[in-house]
């Protein structure tokens, strides 16, 4: 069973080419969470779903919903 953060998070670098992005909302972990994730390890989770680069990933808030 997943476990739901909120996140708030921007797009930087060659990713917001066009315009600035900005998402924010609840998305869902199926991984492990017995141990609290850094914020490189979010960025990295964050990009894989929009296929880039952790890089172009810039986490501005990430909380777990109770």
């Amino acid at each position: 069973m997943g476990v739901k953060y909120y996140t708030h998070f921007v797009l930087t670098g060659e990713a917001e080419v066009g315009s600035r992005q900005e998402f924010s909302g609840v998305v869902e972990v199926n991984q492990s969470t017995e141990s609290r994730y850094e914020p490189k390890e979010i960025e990295a989770l964050l990009a894989r779903n929009f296929d880039l680069d952790s890089n172009d990933v810039c986490l501005i808030n990430w909380s777990r919903l109770q």
